[in-house]
């Protein structure tokens, strides 16, 4: 049974609609209320003043009610706000009998404002002695009791708006998510990168190798893509002289659910001109640890449990010699594809026939090697076979010039040097295309107008895309990017 099917048969709520239309009936709900106060802004005020005091100083605050108690003549109500919780002296002294017995009638999860002198009670605590309330709005509904211990993740994401009300770490959550998004925005400012928006809604989805969702534009009968990457319009702006750009966006990918990816994410992704991927470096290990020091105050960072340490330099890996590293015996793309393809299956991974030794490499690295990388590494020179839209590395033209960085096993960012040859370009494009038209769905499209922006003139360029909701996953320590994400992407409860 739903939440929306049992409303008349629920006895709690019957009782609150019965109050709420009385509420109705007697003029109703006020449209606004002059709030004077915060909680904290209270706290902060009055921090100093001693047990069993009382001031002149007279109040207004609003809030939902979080908890009520009775004892005889008095009645306490903790009030909750953006910021914290106020205490709620209600006496009847001074309510008077009428206000105090509507006081009682209020229900826990109800919208109220409430006003009176500051004080504090005996034991010390800071409250508001109220002398005029009003509900704001009723509560129909009460906290389920499933919602004690707050342990089930899936329905604190279905119902974001109960999580919020009563989990401190959701809302701690969300505030350290509108930090990471800000600083990350001041640091590329600080560094002259211009803001920018590109297009959502694509006639083809590029930039990344991803599938992508599909949609229809009637009124121009054409079939659309909801982006997988901003790279491509990104790099335009730079063929256009806008040297250093950034953009912080949705990014959408037709993929599966699991504790680090969402269909629906969120990406930065910046670009410089007369920059290659040794800038980009640099850049990361410049930003990444000022995100965390304006979320937790330092570069070290405890997450499940184990420490992290993100002060500057990180460990530089090429792919190569992790995977070798993990083989124990020395791998390269020149090494024996038999072999390659042997030790991969020892190791679980599935191999198809058709994989070279470039992809062979990159799927023990992604399969066995990353998800055992702790300590944050920049993992580099991965293949040009999985890099389509990386530049080439001078020394090995099969391998790129690009580093992905991993931190407790995940990838938070990926770089590179970007690939402005328009001819090299397009075989990599066709080369993808070949591999869509036998099957697969992740393969990038041929990109024309991109083809036509390169032979106008891309500069040397470096690239970056940072993962935001695993840094705030990171930063927060959190096991599940749907703890990070407000309203994350779930399985229906119910099929209609």
């Amino acid at each position: 049974m739903t939440e929306t099917s049992d409303q008349g048969k629920d006895p709690l709520v019957a009782g609150r609609r019965e109050q709420h239309q009385k509420i109705l009936e007697s003029g109703g709900y006020p449209h606004r209320y002059d709030r004077t106060h915060l909680a904290d802004d209270l706290h902060r005020l009055f921090s100093d003043l001693a047990p069993g005091s009382e001031t002149d100083t007279r109040v207004s605050v609003a809030g939902r009610l979080m908890l009520h108690r009775s004892f005889g003549k008095l009645q306490f109500g903790t009030l909750q706000d953006v910021t914290g919780t106020i205490q709620l002296f209600v006496d009847r002294a001074t309510l008077g009998d009428d206000g105090a017995n509507r006081f009682s009638e209020v229900d826990l999860g109800d919208w109220l404002g409430a006003s009176g002198v500051i004080m504090t009670t005996r034991k010390g605590e800071l409250s508001v002695r109220v002398d005029d309330f009003v509900v704001l709005q009723k509560s129909l509904r009460p906290f389920p009791d499933k919602w004690h211990g707050l342990h089930d993740i899936e329905l604190r994401s279905r119902r974001r708006y109960v999580d919020l009300m009563v989990n401190e770490e959701a809302r701690n959550v969300a505030r350290a998510r509108t930090v990471v998004v800000a600083e990350l925005r001041r640091q590329f400012e600080t560094r002259g990168f211009i803001e920018v928006e590109t297009p959502v809604l694509l006639r083809e989805a590029t930039g990344a190798m991803a599938r992508p969702f599909a949609t229809h534009h009637h009124a121009l009968d054409m079939d659309m893509y909801l982006r997988i990457a901003t790279e491509l319009f990104l790099k335009r702006l730079v063929v256009g002289g806008m040297e250093k750009v950034f953009e912080i966006g949705r990014i959408f990918r037709n993929e599966g659910v699991d504790s680090t990816h969402n269909p629906e994410f969120t990406m930065l992704e910046a670009y410089e001109a007369f920059a290659d991927y040794t800038d980009m470096m640099t850049l990361v290990e410049e930003v990444i640890p000022e995100v965390a020091r304006a979320v937790t105050g330092g570069t070290k960072v405890s997450y499940q449990g184990r420490e992290l340490d993100l002060t500057p330099p990180l460990r530089r890996a090429t792919m190569t010699d992790l995977v070798s590293e993990r083989l124990g015996h020395p791998v390269d793309l020149d090494s024996d594809k038999g072999e390659l393809a042997g030790w991969a299956g020892e190791l679980g991974i599935e191999v198809e026939e058709v994989w070279s030794q470039a992809r062979l490499i990159s799927e023990i690295y992604e399969q066995a090697v990353e998800p055992e990388i702790w300590a944050p590494t920049l993992v580099t020179h991965q293949p040009v076979e999985v890099s389509p839209l990386a530049r080439r590395n001078p020394d090995d033209p099969r391998l790129a010039d690009r580093f992905e960085l991993v931190v407790a096993g995940s990838e938070y960012a990926n770089a590179f040097s970007e690939l402005n040859d328009p001819d090299d370009q397009r075989e990599r494009f066709e080369a993808q295309a070949v591999a869509r038209a036998a099957g697969d769905l992740e393969a990038h499209p041929v990109d024309e107008d991109y083809l036509l922006a390169l032979e106008y003139g891309l500069p040397p360029t470096g690239g970056l895309g940072i993962g935001v909701d695993r840094l705030v996953m990171l930063l927060t320590d959190q096991a599940h990017i749907r703890e990070v994400i407000l309203f994350p992407t779930l399985r229906p409860e119910s099929q209609p």
